[in-house]
């Protein structure tokens, strides 16, 4: 509509719409037209769309823009940076209808030169579309679990006898999966070829395929998937070896008869089995990455890693005070259903108004409704939390006073994103230092296959944090996964300790915990070196501590 020129007026009532049904409960195509009437906003044109959507999935107004909309400018639209105003202009000015054209127009400066663009948003749509690009077929971990899950149950439905296992990236729970492997073992190879091959939901790239190796595509996820063939008594050592990733195997060598040669042996039947003879610890499949895991469990000193059950509460979740979808008390008592002792609620600040950030007068409000449900919930507890923004400067939203308020804050950047990283890293530096950063939130900003994170010196981030103590989020969403993995092990070596958080805006959200948990699992994360597996009586404790520290500083 607003690429059209549609009516102002009729925008707004679709915006309007739109975030009364988002912050709703219910199924909107299980409403009686009666029962959307009550729905804020949603008036005569809201309910025959939503009337049309039951019946067709469409709507009139819908089909008719979309008639007049090439299909390449609703692809230039998903480009970050990019709004209707700028489309509508690049499409009227230069006729540029698809992101290949987009980029031939950057490319050759004609961008820079049309009125409200420039040099900068011009660099910076060429460096979306290369993000863009870089990305195609890939797909989040969290996205395609459980088709890949189900995918994989299905085939040892269909081959019976024999040995089904996930390997590659997905089998080590990588947070982005651009192929699916799996190994298969048989006696009889030639029919598991032949059903393989009348598979409707795969599309074989023969030139691609061997006989040991066939490779194609899931047509339903334009996902390449691999599947390695071989008999069932090299099966183990075959599940070790596609399973590892290359600096992995690459470990195993050494200057004597190399782990790498005994790993084609067939003197063992199981992963296990294979540890044991080679006087290895076991080493979980998450942490086969080449990150000394070798060496580790060479000296026995693997540790007993995170557990999804070893996790005692949510911090830094979102309520209907700012952009979340549930109130605070539907928040409070579907968590503690889920055997939770407390939750964090730590919704936006103020800076944040696109988000519906608190004004001080709404901190105290929540405040005061926090302490009501804690009395009618207790033994659960509900700890005032807020995301404070981290300002241009590094400073933290809120006065001292209003921060001082709060059991603890989570401190996150959220706006002046394009950052080189000496400016990024001073930013995050001064939010460190402040005495009311409890938690620094998503560390790098980033949006898995959407954005890249600002850079950061991450090091230098997690020295500091060391010396003031500063807990480093590891954000459960999917599409953060922020600390990256690869800086666990260094938080730990610093003594740093970590807060799995999903960032829940919804109830359920609460179910990301798991993402972030295997995040955890492959950097080495411990039960003892995670904020929120510590218990009611010592996170409040925790929380104590650090208000009383911050009083002596």
């Amino acid at each position: 509509m607003e690429l059209h020129d549609e009516n102002p007026f009729k925008i707004r009532g679709y915006q309007s719409a739109l975030i009364s049904l988002e912050r709703g409960d219910q199924d909107i195509m299980e409403l009686s037209d009666l029962e959307l009437t009550q729905i804020n906003g949603v008036g005569k044109s809201i309910i025959e769309a939503i009337q049309s959507l039951k019946a067709t999935e469409s709507f009139p107004l819908l089909d008719q823009l979309l008639e007049k909309t090439p299909t390449g400018i609703l692809e230039i639209l998903q480009i970050k940076g990019l709004g209707p105003k700028k489309v509508k202009t690049l499409w009227e000015e230069l006729g540029i209808t698809s992101t290949h054209e987009l980029m031939e127009a950057c490319q050759s400066g004609i961008v820079a030169k049309i009125k409200g663009f420039g040099e900068k948003t011009q660099e910076s749509i060429i460096q979306n579309l290369e993000f863009k690009a870089s990305n195609a077929g890939k797909w989040l971990f969290a996205d395609i679990e459980d088709t890949i899950e189900g995918f994989t149950l299905s085939l040892k439905n269909l081959f019976g006898n024999s040995q089904i296992a996930i390997v590659g990236d997905f089998a080590r729970k990588m947070e982005i999966i651009s192929e699916t492997e799996i190994l298969i073992s048989s006696e009889e190879l030639t029919d598991v070829r032949s059903k393989l091959k009348s598979l409707e939901s795969i599309e074989w790239n023969q030139l691609e395929s061997g006989p040991r190796t066939w490779k194609g595509n899931l047509t339903d996820l334009d996902l390449e998937v691999i599947f390695h063939f071989c008999a069932p008594v090299d099966f183990p050592w075959k599940k070790l070896a596609f399973t590892g990733s290359k600096a992995h195997l690459l470990s195993y060598v050494d200057d004597s008869e190399t782990i790498a040669e005994k790993l084609i042996k067939k003197d063992y039947g199981s992963e296990e089995e294979f540890f044991t003879k080679n006087q290895l610890q076991f080493i979980p499949s998450e942490m086969r990455e080449g990150f000394d895991e070798v060496e580790l469990a060479k000296e026995n000193k693997i540790p007993e890693l995170l557990q999804d059950s070893d996790l005692k509460g949510i911090l830094h979740n979102h309520s209907t005070y700012s952009d979340g979808k549930h109130s605070l008390r539907q928040m409070a008592e579907y968590c503690k259903s889920l055997g939770y002792e407390y939750l964090g609620i730590s919704d936006h600040s103020r800076t944040a108004s696109y988000a519906g950030g608190l004004e001080i007068e709404k901190v105290i409000k929540q405040h005061a409704e926090i302490d009501e449900l804690n009395r009618e919930l207790a033994p659960f507890k509900i700890f005032k939390g807020i995301e404070s923004d981290i300002l241009g400067d590094g400073s933290l939203d809120y006065p001292d006073d209003v921060l001082a308020s709060f059991d603890f804050v989570v401190s996150s950047v959220h706006s002046i994103l394009n950052m080189d990283i000496h400016r990024a890293t001073d930013r995050l530096l001064r939010a460190i230092a402040n005495p009311y950063t409890t938690i620094l939130g998503h560390p790098t900003g980033r949006l898995l296959l959407r954005r890249e994170g600002y850079p950061i010196d991450h090091k230098t981030i997690i020295d500091a944090c060391a010396i003031r103590n500063v807990v480093i989020e590891i954000n459960a969403n999917p599409w953060r996964l922020d600390l990256d993995w690869r800086w666990v092990r260094y938080a730990l070596d610093k003594g740093v300790k970590l807060s799995i958080n999903p960032d829940a805006h919804e109830m359920e959200g609460y179910s990301d915990m798991k993402y972030g948990v295997l995040v955890g699992r492959k950097g080495g994360l411990t039960k003892e070196m995670t904020l929120n597996a510590l218990s009611r009586e010592e996170i409040t404790a925790f929380f104590a501590e650090r208000k009383k520290s911050r009083q002596s500083q």
